[in-house]
């Protein structure tokens, strides 16, 4: 192995670039003249992958999901609370039950945006599928609209035409939300952060935490810390929608299922369960 095929192996590992950029790249090199251990052409590579490593990471998605479904122990920790407590269960159970009725309408419209599919989980834990929540910090509505931010997005909102209630009309304003949040943060976890919490906190948050408002989902949880409790478990609970919908069988859920228990449930008695 030459100087050149040594110390380029070695960037590679530490940039942590995929094989076939970096050969492109030596290829690039190669043809400008280089030569295979000339300083030009090992600088060369050097900014390439220096430019390669700075570029945002892409989401990482797995087989039916088409939004990142990254492991959290607070996932685990939500997935626990919606499958082994039993108010929280039952309530969970008519999420899915009401699932069915707005799936088709929430689907067809992001698939028209070229949006995930898995955004409908955050329609999920805001409203439960509810059209008419309302929430005490007056949020109301499937999305969970406060007034000024509905009507930013074109709902009608006064004393007698609340639009936050039409499935339909709330949709394509949470849609278009998400979708400037998305634009603004390059990351679906941090554009469902800034829905739930406000952009301009997540931005600042960013900008101190990172140096830049525009991120990764991984950010998400670098950021955690900084944002409302709300806000902390809001992403986490998303995730742990998603998991047991996609595979309700899995964790219980069902005709004739019978409720999970926690491993302290197991432990200690159905005492816990009350």
């Amino acid at each position: 192995m030459t100087r050149f095929e040594s110390l380029l192996q070695e960037k590679a590992v530490r940039a942590g670039v995929a094989v076939f950029t970096v050969v492109t790249a030596a290829v690039v090199a190669l043809q400008l003249g280089s030569g295979s251990g000339s300083a030009s052409g090992i600088a060369f590579i050097d900014h390439a992958l220096a430019t390669i490593a700075e570029r945002p990471a892409e989401p990482e998605t797995e087989a039916g999901w088409d939004i990142a479904n990254l492991d959290h122990r607070r996932v685990d920790m939500w997935i626990d609370i919606f499958t082994t407590r039993p108010k929280v269960r039952e309530r969970f159970a008519l999420w899915l039950e009401r699932k069915q009725k707005y799936e088709p309408m929430i689907s067809a419209k992001l698939a028209d945006r070229g949006m995930p599919q898995d955004l409908i989980y955050l329609a999920m834990i805001e409203s439960g599928f509810n059209p008419k929540a309302y929430s005490r910090a007056k949020a109301g509505g499937l999305w969970q609209f406060i007034a000024e931010t509905g009507q930013r997005y074109g709902l009608t909102v006064n004393r007698r035409v609340d639009e936050r209630n039409r499935p339909d009309k709330a949709t394509d304003a949470a849609l278009a939300y998400l979708t400037d949040l998305h634009e603004r943060f390059g990351s679906w976890y941090l554009a469902a952060a800034a829905y739930n919490t406000g952009e301009n906190r997540v931005g600042r948050i960013m900008r101190e935490v990172t140096g830049k408002e525009r991120g990764t989902d991984a950010d998400y949880y670098r950021i955690s810390s900084r944002l409302p409790r709300e806000t902390r478990d809001y992403v986490p609970m998303m995730i742990a929608a998603a998991r047991i919908s996609k595979d309700p069988a899995k964790y219980g859920f069902g005709p004739d299922s019978e409720p999970r228990q926690s491993a302290a449930e197991v432990a200690q008695g159905p005492a816990l369960a009350e």
